[in-house]
């Protein structure tokens, strides 16, 4: 088995040892945003290792103590944008997509530690692994309305498949998740404290690898572990920690008023609907009328277009039949927006660049908003497709 080389202060952390291949993120600075340097590297590891006999199974994870991963490199976005280069935005999300379907489809188990913030491109790194495990420090969302965008890396074939409208609700409002939601949600599997990822690290390995030297076997062969072998160390850890879904996910006692408003068929009628349970519900809690009160003022806020292309596009993942179709929707989407939309521009300006919170979307209100927005969205035909042109 061939030990990884790589230096500490490469963007991303490739070793091998005890029979795991483990993938670290290294850019705690930055919470670990991606960078198509990143993708690749991430790639070419998976690439190599996909028929290694001494690897058999993936641990992706996170430097640092604030999380695994904050999302794309959307500083970049914005200066191809607005530098008029769809092309470098189009090969960034290729690479970046071609990775999370590869992640959900590696042969050999893939296990993510979503500890900490993990978002935007963080989901797509750790929510199509097959093992996804999140602590009580853990904080997961797709806020790409925020910036007006529209979730992608595979976001609207996870919220899709969330319990009832849960989906919605947290694709249009950006909410963020906690442990306990992130399970309920579909995001995650097993919640672990984060004081014992260490003892889940060594649990993973091989206590007596093979010697260097001696013939190697396939997988599954006698002697040989198989990476089902290093998903049931990983089970026999997570019964005998003290770990689990601790309480009730929040998500699941605000299903009431989310079902309700968020059933809706259009943003307009989702506040509508947020706006008369805050007011005049007589089964709601305070508690729940409140919350359906904010989350109003929250729409209320974001970018229109963004909001209805993602509600569009949520409910139409429901009936893809794959991660790939999701994938190649939402590239087209994304591709729509870096190419005719302002807000996006807009978006990324108020938020991370000069920070000062106060976008001016393009309409500004909801009420605007054209009747066949997100019908032009879901459309367009990006000039590149996603599958069959060569990533970056």
């Amino acid at each position: 088995m061939t030990e990884g080389a790589a230096s500490v202060d490469s963007p991303v952390l490739v070793r091998a040892a005890g029979g795991l291949g483990r993938l670290t993120l290294n850019r705690p600075r930055a919470i670990n945003a991606l960078d198509l340097g990143m993708i690749r590297e991430l790639t070419a590891a998976l690439d190599a290792w996909e028929n290694d006999p001494d690897v058999q199974a993936v641990l992706l994870d996170g430097e640092g103590e604030r999380g695994f991963c904050a999302g794309g490199d959307v500083r970049t976005l914005h200066e191809q944008i607005v530098g008029g280069d769809p092309e470098a935005t189009g090969g960034f999300f290729r690479s970046e997509y071609a990775l999370n379907a590869r992640i959900a489809e590696y042969p050999k188990p893939v296990i993510a530690l979503a500890d900490g913030i993990t978002m935007g491109g963080g989901i797509g790194l750790a929510g199509h692994a097959r093992v996804r495990v999140v602590t009580e420090r853990s904080k997961l969302a797709m806020p790409e309305t925020r910036i007006g965008f529209t979730p992608d890396v595979g976001g609207t074939w996870l919220l899709s498949r969330a319990p009832g409208r849960v989906g919605e609700y947290l694709g249009l409002t950006g909410a963020t998740m906690g442990a306990a939601d992130a399970v309920y949600a579909g995001f995650a599997d097993v919640i672990v404290p984060s004081e014992r990822l260490g003892e889940l690290r060594e649990a993973l390995v091989l206590r007596q690898a093979r010697q260097p030297g001696a013939a190697a076997q396939r997988p599954g062969d006698a002697g040989e572990p198989s990476g089902d072998d290093v998903v049931e160390r990983l089970e026999r850890f997570l019964s005998q920690s003290k770990g689990g879904v601790v309480g009730r996910s929040s998500l699941e006692a605000s299903r009431e008023w989310i079902d309700d408003a968020f059933s809706a068929d259009t943003v307009a009628e989702i506040v509508e609907r947020l706006r008369a349970l805050a007011t005049s519900s007589r089964t709601l809690s305070e508690r729940g009328r409140d919350e359906a009160r904010a989350t109003a003022d929250t729409l209320a806020e974001l970018s229109p277009t963004a909001l209805a292309v993602t509600l569009a596009a949520v409910r139409r993942a429901r009936e893809l039949p794959s991660l790939r179709d999701a994938l190649a929707q939402e590239y087209g989407l994304v591709m729509w927006f870096a190419t005719t939309q302002p807000d996006l521009v807009e978006g990324i300006r108020a938020q991370l660049i000069d920070k000062d919170r106060d976008p001016h979307w393009q309409p500004a209100t909801i009420a605007e908003l054209r009747p066949d927005a997100a019908a032009s969205a879901l459309a367009y035909q990006p000039t590149i497709p996603l599958w069959g042109a060569p990533p970056v």
